[in-house]
């Protein structure tokens, strides 16, 4: 029971991390590309300007960071057949 715990949060981290990798580099993607909308970017609604392109980067970052240890978690918790 407890490996199947483990193997439920860490699919939600690898979910949390994924969603902050796709916020992170949207926002950047879409701040370099000079696109005038926030769209759905939640860095761009709540941040100012000067710090929209910093704060997608760490997003991007530790999202990926986040996904990567997630998925890790799920892999070696699950059983082998």
């Amino acid at each position: 029971m407890a490996s199947a715990a483990r193997r439920r949060l860490g699919g939600m981290v690898e979910l949390l991390g994924i969603l902050l990798t796709v916020q992170g580099v949207g926002g950047f993607v879409n701040r370099v590309a000079g696109g005038e909308s926030k769209s759905w970017f939640v860095q761009l609604h709540v941040l100012p300007e000067s710090l929209h392109i910093p704060a997608s980067i760490v997003l991007a970052l530790v999202g990926g960071v986040l996904a990567f240890a997630g998925g890790s978690r799920r892999r070696k918790d699950s059983p082998r057949s």
